[in-house]
């Protein structure tokens, strides 16, 4: 069996992505398979590069995923940053499909076989019929939507509740922050975890510290990027001052930056994202090491459908998986565009049984969403009280 193509489509999933679906083809009649390159506001370059990627793979067998994994990290010769990476990633999600079809078996067959028998599952605050005004962080607001999303049968959610900060804070912004996190636990009881992404906003360990301090009594499940990724030593320090789980991940790439974090063990969960990281064959060896160090993983997931699939497969085969991303039905034709074995029951996911990967894209109805540029959520919006622009 040889590849003969890689076949990547866009789908523009409004407001701020740009789904990028990526089908490779081979030789055997009918026989492909699919991952998910979606970079925010990358696009076109990570189209680019996988047009650069083509002749590296194209004539290799399918199903030697390792090789052709390592063909695309050094026959590039220059280490790939999150561009190359999210697109090799994409190539390396359908070469498990196509495995999983040829063998007749889904992908978490593949990957060691089955460890749990069903993938619990958090979804995003606003993600229901109640929009949220971000920027005013209402609580009443915020409150209503947590009720839906509870009512929809999840266990779990996730929201950032820290406005756009700087090296200081604001006591009025803190004491609101932590009325809010008050009124969340109250509203939705002990029974539904809080999951909370501060996105990397504060810019010290201070400022961080702040904020942790004041949502801690309402016993989140973790608090995400305390502050911007990339320093292992002082996530260890935040963890060290704080009475809070601290997870982070969804912006490192590499196994040796996700080694290095574990090493010192500074974070209770780490964040791989399938689509940037390696997908399954360095997704799986993240998870390993920090299954060593006593940590958890939690992989960021807000894509389209192939990485929600992605995302399941690897819940169902990894010991030390514990919850998993998801936005499904972001858009309302999101079910003419994918056909996907994802059933969810009372906030888990189902173990998909189809071969592969489990997702079929309809590509006459993908080609009527094509690209649109992103808007970035809030660009006015992103400054600290003096007009310093703030990390988003």
């Amino acid at each position: 069996m040889k590849i003969t193509g890689i076949k990547p489509l866009v789908v523009s999933a409004p407001p701020h992505r740009n789904w990028i679906f990526v089908k490779i083809e081979t030789d055997q009649p009918g026989l492909h398979g699919w991952g998910e390159a979606t970079l925010e506001w990358k696009t076109r370059a990570v189209m680019g590069c996988l047009e650069d990627f083509e002749p590296i793979i194209v004539g290799r067998d399918p199903r030697n995923v390792t090789q052709v994994w390592e063909a695309l990290l050094k026959a590039a010769f220059w280490p790939l940053g999150v561009i190359g990476l999210t697109a090799a990633s994409a190539i390396e999600q359908a070469l498990w499909d196509i495995k999983g079809k040829d063998l007749g078996q889904p992908v978490w067959q593949l990957l060691g076989g089955q460890v749990r028998d069903r993938v619990r599952v958090y979804t995003h605050l606003g993600s229901r019929k109640t929009k949220l005004d971000r920027a005013a962080r209402d609580i009443k607001n915020f409150c209503e939507s947590a009720i839906e999303i509870k009512e929809a049968g999840y266990t779990a959610l996730k929201f950032g509740p820290v406005p756009y900060t700087h090296y200081d804070t604001l006591l009025r912004e803190v004491k609101h922050t932590g009325k809010l996190l008050e009124a969340m636990r109250e509203t939705v009881g002990d029974d539904m975890d809080i999951l909370l992404d501060f996105h990397g906003r504060p810019s010290s360990i201070g400022a961080a510290i702040a904020y942790i301090e004041a949502v801690t009594p309402a016993r989140p499940m973790f608090v995400e990027e305390p502050i911007q990724p990339g320093d292992p030593e002082a996530m260890r320090m935040i963890a060290q001052k704080v009475d809070c789980p601290i997870a982070t991940g969804e912006r490192l790439l590499t196994h040796k930056e996700f080694e290095d974090l574990c090493n010192l063990k500074a974070v209770t969960y780490v964040q791989p994202d399938l689509c940037h990281c390696g997908g399954f064959t360095v997704g799986k060896s993240i998870a390993a090491t920090a299954a060593a160090n006593y940590m958890g993983v939690c992989p960021h997931n807000p894509m389209g459908p192939i990485a929600g699939m992605v995302g399941l497969h690897f819940g169902v085969a990894v010991p030390n998986f514990v919850i998993l991303e998801e936005i499904g039905g972001a858009v309302p034709w999101y079910d003419d565009v994918v056909q996907t074995s994802i059933q969810r029951s009372n906030g888990f996911w189902e173990v998909p049984t189809t071969p592969g990967l489990g997702v079929e894209i309809n590509e006459r109805e993908a080609a009527r969403h094509p690209f649109q540029q992103e808007t970035v959520a809030g660009l006015e919006a992103m400054v600290s009280r003096d007009g310093t622009i703030a990390n988003w």
